[in-house]
């Protein structure tokens, strides 16, 4: 089974689930593209579901202002394509780490508060 993609930001939110372990695909958002060809990637890459039939991509925006503005288009726009997206991972973080970062970048510099060893 392939491993769902997961959506986030920039280049340094990508160097950030790396260091964390994450092997995975990313996506980045700012890569100088418009939003329309942005979706259109995203649904002809990873379809509307994935193999087991759940969610297609992981959207894990910052959870700072612009991150939830960026979330909402997002889902929004993949949503109206009846792609099956996954929030729980940016839910579950922005409750739990939100006095220590609003980013998701800011992740690798709590690798050894999440016990997770560097890499």
């Amino acid at each position: 089974m392939t491993a769902r993609p997961i959506l986030v930001e920039g280049p340094r939110d990508v160097a950030a689930l790396r260091s964390l372990g994450i092997t995975g695909p990313v996506e980045v958002v700012n890569r100088g593209w418009d939003l329309a060809r942005r979706v259109a990637h995203l649904v002809e890459t990873y379809g509307t579901r994935g193999a087991d039939g759940g969610p297609a991509i992981h959207v894990l925006m910052d959870w700072d202002r612009t991150g939830g503005r960026l979330q909402t288009t997002f889902r929004r726009r993949l949503e109206a394509f009846d792609v099956k997206i996954d929030e729980d991972v940016r839910r579950v973080l922005m409750r739990c780490l939100k006095p220590e970062t609003r980013t998701v970048e800011g992740l690798s510099g709590l690798i050894e508060v999440l016990g997770v060893e560097g890499r």
